[in-house]
């Protein structure tokens, strides 16, 4: 039944941490290797390098909701958005 899931290389689901600059501070994120690589295929589709993409992504949501509450959580959630509208 869980094939699919059970199959995938535990090094999907390692994590990795990257530093980025959002408003000219320093922060690091800490995201699943499989998350990473959803977000370079959603860079690749906007022809932006993932600090870009997140940069922006970052202030849409401060300009539309005040705040990010939770930076990993969000990326992680917009990599499930795409994936779930790629189909």
């Amino acid at each position: 039944m869980c094939e699919l899931y059970a199959g995938e290389p535990q090094t999907s689901y390692d994590s990795t941490k990257r530093s980025i600059r959002l408003h000219g501070v320093v922060t690091s994120i800490s995201l699943e290797n499989k998350m990473w690589q959803i977000l370079e295929q959603i860079c690749e589709a906007e022809n932006v390098t993932v600090p870009e993409f997140i940069a922006t992504l970052y202030q849409e949501v401060v300009e539309r909701h005040g705040s990010v509450k939770n930076l990993a959580s969000m990326l992680r959630v917009t990599c499930l958005t795409f994936a779930l509208n790629s189909n």
